[in-house]
């Protein structure tokens, strides 16, 4: 759908990521959560220091059990104005994304008014699909052999994704989106490897089809622990956060869901993303900045296999305009969550506040994607814009 009103999006705090239970192990997720809310609205207080917030949209996939409203609880355990609304998202990798569009959509804090305890429930989701029994990790696997998608090619891709990871944390762009120092056992992210080549991807073993799989551990994301926020605002809401915040402007989303046995668990974004540059007028190439979710390398080669083919934009998505070359160096440019990390709840927040500061330096007008798949055959996309 589209927005309603002028939206934009601001970079706002996240915590460093590490390999789960290492690191940040011994933290639960309000405990990971709740520092990185409170150093988001440092600055952004209103009249009597009351949080300049209207509404939280928080979630984590798999929360504790003993919660009910995962947002509310984030926010009262973070000591900030009791008055300020929430609500809680869960959504599988998509959870922040789906977070960050629905705070755009006008009436939600009224609508919270009619919410009661007893309408509030908490799946627990499994490891494996439902409906399949399969994991995402085999489920990738059979999408790449669908999509002739080798293993050199994944790990070329995931090499790739650690070394433009590496250069912008030397260059100090994470350094910019992270929570203040020893707020964290660790003050860095600790997944990116300097030493990833090709040649040491290619003596790990698959992971998901022993036999003739080409998913390893190296060319697919980690299970990660972290915690990561953002800020959308309206013009009226833009106008309390600091001018010289990196803003964009949130043009439009996207959501699909695919036929898992006929297009692949995590193929949506393939549909999602015609879908959205159709409907404005866009090819390929006026996307100057694409963000793409790396929950595994298969996924990420498949999904830009699928949306150069003529045949797939036309038959599944519905889309009869040629969109043009894809720009495939235009993908990650400073690394994904292959090199990163990938809390599940928090990848969308990281994403967008990373793609902020990214899109922020282009020139006006530049537009950027961000995309990510999730658990179910679901795909969820943003078009952004440097203003």
């Amino acid at each position: 759908m589209s927005a309603p009103s002028e939206l934009f999006v601001f970079p706002a705090p996240r915590s460093p990521f590490s390999k789960m239970d290492r690191e940040l192990g011994s933290l639960d997720p309000l405990q990971l959560s709740v520092p990185v809310v409170q150093q988001a609205v440092v600055g952004h207080r209103g009249p009597g220091g009351a949080a300049n917030v209207d509404l939280v949209v928080w979630g984590a996939v798999i929360p504790t059990l003993d919660l009910s409203n995962w947002g509310r609880e984030v926010w009262l355990d973070a000591g900030l104005d009791p008055h300020v609304a929430a609500v809680t998202v869960i959504q599988q990798c998509g959870t922040s994304l789906a977070g960050a569009t629905h705070a755009g959509v006008g009436g939600i804090v009224s609508e919270l008014r009619r919410v009661r305890m007893r309408d509030i429930r908490l799946a627990v989701p499994a490891v494996k699909e439902r409906t399949t029994g399969l994991s995402m990790g085999q489920h990738a696997e059979v999408t790449a052999r669908q999509w002739g998608i080798g293993r050199e090619e994944q790990d070329e891709f995931a090499a790739a994704s650690h070394r433009h990871a590496i250069r912008a944390a030397d260059e100090g762009l994470f350094r910019r989106l992270l929570v203040s120092p020893g707020t964290f056992p660790t003050d860095a992210d600790t997944l990116p490897r300097a030493d990833s080549t090709v040649e040491k991807l290619a003596r790990l073993n698959p992971v998901f089809d022993r036999e003739g799989g080409t998913l390893t551990a190296g060319n697919s994301s980690p299970l990660t622990d972290g915690a990561a926020s953002v800020w959308v605002a309206d013009a009226e809401g833009a106008r309390r956060l600091p001018d010289e915040a990196p803003r964009v402007r949130l043009l439009d989303w996207e959501q699909a869901a695919v036929d898992i046995d006929a297009e692949g668990l995590l193929m949506a974004p393939a549909l999602a993303i015609p879908r959205l540059l159709a409907r404005h007028g866009l090819g390929y190439d006026g996307i100057a900045l694409w963000e793409v979710h790396e929950a595994f390398a298969a996924q990420v080669l498949s999904t830009i296999a699928a949306l150069e083919d003529g045949d797939w934009v036309r038959e599944r998505a519905g889309v009869e305009v040629d969109l043009g070359p894809f720009p495939r160096d235009r993908v990650n440019p400073n690394g994904g969550s292959i090199a990163l990390g990938h809390p599940f709840g928090a990848t969308g927040a990281r994403i967008l506040s990373q793609t902020a500061v990214e899109l922020a330096g282009m020139p006006s007008g530049s537009k950027g994607i961000v995309s990510i798949c999730a658990a179910g055959g679901l795909g969820h996309i943003a078009l952004l814009e440097a203003l």
